[in-house]
């Protein structure tokens, strides 16, 4: 059997599942360089975890009755999900102007138009369209949706400061 051949049964080897499951796209490529004798295999990996955090993964594993490497994965996988929205989410606010960032903040405390208006000294159409322009950037379609996406954040210097 050819290299075509061989590509071919070690692809069809592979589950979608393993492709892109927690260890990522990446992780695909890496095994079939391993089973073309291109690359070594990395062996499993281990990370040290202080004696409080090692139980608590230990009994969740125990009451979902999974392993415990099943469940780290898929936690670990969660968490760097959580943390690149996060970053996204910041970025989307940096690229806000200032005086949108003060509108989106105050929208999110839960003024309304009118009293970002009297807050800020610009009319309320000019809030309708600073808190649309971030709308835009945020790929959302209205105000409650902004607030469920920053529900997470801290916006008490605005009620201050503003």
């Amino acid at each position: 059997m050819g290299k075509a051949g061989q590509l071919y049964v070690i692809l069809a080897s592979i589950k979608l599942e393993q492709i892109f499951c927690y260890n990522g796209p990446m992780a695909f490529w890496y095994r079939l360089l391993y089973r073309f004798g291109l690359r070594r295999d990395p062996g499993p990996r281990s990370y040290e975890l202080d004696v409080a955090l090692h139980t608590a993964l230990e009994d969740l594993a125990l009451r979902e009755q999974r392993p415990a490497n099943e469940v780290v994965s898929e936690l670990v996988a969660s968490g760097l999900d959580r943390r690149f929205s996060q970053e996204d989410l910041l970025q989307r606010w940096r690229s806000l102007s200032p005086r949108e960032q003060d509108v989106s903040a105050l929208a999110c405390i839960g003024y309304t138009n009118r009293q970002i208006a009297a807050r800020l000294g610009i009319s309320p159409e000019t809030v309708k369209t600073h808190l649309h322009n971030a709308l835009v950037k945020f790929n959302l379609h209205s105000r409650s949706e902004l607030h469920l996406l920053m529900a997470g954040w801290d916006f008490s210097a605005w009620e201050r400061q503003v």
